[in-house]
């Protein structure tokens, strides 16, 4: 009977062992990968987070299984540093006098520091200064006709068309260029505060971290509309017949606010993550093409609880657990990684498996990995992306990005569709994901998504939605491609496809082609390409340059550079300064209408 019972428990676990190493790509081993990384107790998968690591560990392990190599020592990892989030740290103070008065405000109740505050102990008279715009295109200037040098500007939220988006001062209604603008003018710190439109309301506003450094040198705080309205009141003034005056003649009304004074100390502290690249490849069969590689790549880091990125509206704190974002894609490297390496003979050259983390916040990872290369960058003929690819519909409308980057792609696409995808073609490899650090060091790439949905970076992006008979085809598929851009004799060439200019966003109607270097958190603005036929390229610019200098104004950020062209048109010429191997460039270039 023990003998009966011995060999029915090895024959179960035979079965199991032979079933999770089953080389095949099925619906059913995508359902059991999904499930897990987009599980609950992996929290979201917040890049430096406990369930990144979970998630990060459950890929190195599969990698593990099939066999793959590693290519950091002995590990499957490359970590990379970066700032995770902000928080508030012990020193944030404001004291507000005027008169004999004194009110010393308590923070999150009265004021907020702004989350891209300065550090640092400032004291100095007020000003008030309206919404604090100033713009010589739209012909209105909140400083005009007074002096803020080295004082306190208290500046209201919106604009005098309040939160109209179809408004001429709707670009100036951003903190962060209100910040800018005085800066600018030479004042010491920002007060910021409701007016009375477009609500009555009065909450602070939220401290949460935008991705940008702050701004050096210069505090910005929000109080509540109490304590402005008293400061106004004492000088004789009404802070709500004021804000309608405003509103009604689009005329400011800016003075210096007598007695009154603010002592402010601010304190942002910028918390470090670390975050971890998964990594393993199988060696090509061909003694010369096995040195160059295809890479296959897909994010793994999703929005945690919600802290970056979500458009979740809701009041309660949930868990994003981004099964299609991107747990999907992951589990299609996963697929192609164990199926690949059950038969390596069938590949000439070689394949690297990427598994990301920081996508979420800027295509962190890929960036970093593309910067610091376990492989030859220019050895690399190919790289194809997975990012979102659970929710074919009913259309099956297969989108692919970066066909235009290689002259065969799209008629090898054509070819390999042997599973009746409506393809949907784009031509350049740019876009928000992490093919386009590969882009950007001109490598062919092809992006592979089945587009938005009303799920998209919120809570419920989950399983039960995910279309895993559609997934199992579009895994199949990127298989066939990737087997037959391993085997081609001749590697595919690189085209640079000109970027089509973006319709909508900052900046106005001009277009000047740069591509962000998101993860950059230094001073400037930093290139990490140029759209091939754009203003910054035929002007000479380059991946690699950091802008400090777009026309009059000096560049802290990616912000200053968004702001500062929105002061321009299409057909002016605009001098740029930026530093290429730490010395200053300068460059003349002709502005394109988008």
């Amino acid at each position: 009977m023990k003998r009966i019972v011995l060999s029915l428990f090895l024959l179960i676990q035979f079965s199991l062992i032979a079933q999770n190493n089953n080389p095949a790509i099925t619906k059913e081993e995508i359902k059991d990968h999904i499930t897990y990384l987009a599980s609950d107790e992996l929290e979201g998968r917040f890049s430096g987070s406990k369930g990144e690591k979970l998630a990060g560990d459950y890929i190195a392990k599969e990698f593990q299984s099939y066999g793959l190599k590693t290519m950091f020592g002995d590990s499957y990892f490359q970590e990379f540093d970066f700032t995770s989030n902000i928080k508030l740290g012990e020193n944030n103070f404001l004291t507000i006098s005027f008169g004999e008065q004194s009110h010393n405000l308590k923070i999150n109740d009265d004021f907020i520091t702004a989350p891209f505050s300065g550090n640092g102990k400032f004291e100095g008279e007020i000003v008030f200064a309206g919404y604090g715009i100033s713009s010589d295109k739209l012909n209105y200037d909140d400083y005009e006709g007074i002096d803020v040098k080295d004082k306190f500007v208290l500046v209201m939220r919106y604009n005098p068309d309040n939160d109209s988006t179809k408004s001429e001062f709707d670009a100036f209604s951003a903190l962060r260029r209100k910040a800018s603008i005085a800066k600018d003018k030479g004042a010491k710190g920002i007060i910021f505060v409701n007016g009375f439109k477009p609500a009555e309301d009065d909450n602070l506003v939220e401290f949460k971290y935008d991705r940008s450094a702050g701004i050096d040198d210069f505090p910005a705080v929000h109080v509540k509309r109490d304590f402005a309205d008293k400061l106004l009141a004492a000088n004789g003034k009404n802070f709500k017949e004021i804000q309608a005056e405003i509103d009604n003649t689009k005329k400011p009304n800016s003075f210096l606010i007598t007695d009154g004074k603010a002592n402010v100390e601010t304190e942002v502290i910028y918390n470090n993550g670390v975050g971890r690249n998964v990594v393993g490849w199988i060696e090509g069969s061909d003694p010369e093409l096995k040195n160059e590689y295809i890479v296959l790549g897909a994010h793994y880091d999703h929005l945690g609880y919600g802290e970056v990125g979500s458009l979740y509206r809701g009041d309660d704190i949930l868990i994003h657990n981004g099964a299609d974002d991107n747990a999907s894609g992951t589990t299609g490297l996963l697929e192609l990684a164990e199926k690949f390496a059950s038969d390596p003979s069938q590949i000439k050259r070689s394949i690297i498996f990427m598994a990301f983390s920081g996508e979420e916040l800027g295509l962190l990872g890929s960036i970093y990995i593309v910067n610091n290369s376990p492989v030859n960058i220019e050895n690399i003929a190919a790289m194809l992306n997975m990012d979102m690819i659970g929710r074919l519909n009913e259309d099956t409308v297969l989108n692919v990005i970066g066909v235009g980057t290689s002259t065969n792609f799209k008629s090898m696409l054509e070819e390999k569709n042997s599973f009746g995808f409506n393809l949907s073609f784009t031509d350049d490899g740019f876009g928000g994901s992490d093919h386009q650090s590969f882009t950007n060091k001109n490598i062919p790439v092809l992006f592979f998504f089945t587009g938005t949905h009303e799920d998209y970076h919120k809570p419920s992006d989950d399983t039960e939605k995910i279309n895993f008979a559609g997934q199992e085809d579009i895994v199949k598929y990127v298989y066939d491609v990737t087997v037959e851009l391993s085997n081609t004799e001749a590697r595919p060439d690189y085209v640079q496809v000109k970027r089509e200019a973006p319709r909508a966003g900052y900046g106005g109607k001009v277009y000047v082609g740069t591509v962000p270097e998101f993860g950059y958190e230094g001073k400037g603005f930093k290139l990490s390409g140029v759209s091939d036929g754009g203003p910054a390229q035929l002007a000479g610019l380059q991946g690699g340059d950091i802008m400090i200098k777009f026309g009059k104004k000096d560049l802290e950020n990616i912000y200053d550079f968004m702001y500062a062209m929105s002061e321009y048109s299409p057909g002016d010429e605009v001098d740029v300064v930026v530093l290429r191997d730490g010395e200053e460039k300068t460059f003349t270039l002709k502005l394109q209408s988008k």
